[in-house]
Formats: C-alpha cells, sequence, structure tokens
C-alpha cells in the first residue's frame, strides 16, 4: 500500500497480517483491493449497531450513517469521528479520488466521494464488506 501517516496505533509486520487475514481480507485491507459490487455481505445489513475495521476492531461508521447508495458496496455519509479515518489521494486508476484507510491500523477500506445523494454531508463513504465487521447493538 501507498505511505498514509505511516505510523498507526496497530502496527504490525506483513506476515503477522497475513496470518490473522484470510487472504480474501488480506487482498482488500493490506493491499487495497476491491471486492466485486453486490457481493459484500454487510450491503444489505439493516440492524442498529457499529461497522468496525475487521483488521484491528476500531470503530468506524454507526448504522444510523448507512444509507443505499445503488453503487453495490455498504455506503455511509460519515464516520463516527473524522479522526476514525484517514483521507488519502489515490490516483491508481488514471483518475483521482479519496481512498479511506482506517486510521488505527492503516487498512484499505473503500473509497469516499463528494456526490451528494442528498445526504447531511453531501459525502458517500463507499466501503468494502470485507473491510468492516459489523457489531450489533443488541449484542
Amino acid at each position: 500500500m501507498d505511505a498514509g501517516k505511516g505510523e498507526y496505533q496497530i502496527a504490525k509486520s506483513d506476515e503477522e497480517w497475513r496470518r490473522e487475514l484470510t487472504p480474501e481480507q488480506y487482498g482488500v485491507l493490506r493491499q487495497a483491493g476491491t471486492e466485486q459490487p453486490w457481493t459484500g455481505e454487510l450491503l444489505d445489513e439493516s440492524r442498529a449497531g457499529v461497522y468496525a475495521c475487521a483488521a484491528c476492531g476500531a470503530e468506524l461508521f454507526r448504522s444510523g450513517t448507512k444509507f443505499d447508495s445503488g453503487c453495490g458496496w455498504p455506503s455511509f455519509y460519515e464516520s463516527v469521528r473524522p479522526e476514525a479515518v484517514e483521507l488519502l489521494e489515490d490516483t491508481r486508476l488514471g483518475i483521482t479520488r479519496t481512498e479511506v484507510r482506517c486510521a488505527n491500523c492503516g487498512s484499505h477500506l473503500g473509497h469516499v466521494f463528494p456526490d451528494g445523494f442528498r445526504t447531511p454531508t453531501g459525502d458517500r463513504y463507499c466501503m468494502n464488506s470485507i473491510s468492516l465487521d459489523f457489531q450489533p447493538e443488541d449484542e
């Protein structure tokens, strides 16, 4: 992955991440891959709860900010706190996008787009389901 802020609260070697994550999780979280649209387990999740980083468990999004953007990935209009995520310029596909990473461990989560969708913030955090763990409110 490209360098982010460099130092994270959770810092592990590449080998440690490979041991702890499934190959699919590793490909997205640590190599900035993207899961296929409409395939993620959390796309249609509608219960109240918190979405945490699948790599380190840091809280990232609340269910109250999740909405159906029609893009094929879980979408949120804001993170639990601005400092919960790290935003980085991403030009890998020849276009400029804003990558979203977990600020706690530097894992790739997806991208944020300022394309409105009539949300309170005007933002669409388009996240990979495999990058998130859902923690229901009632458990």
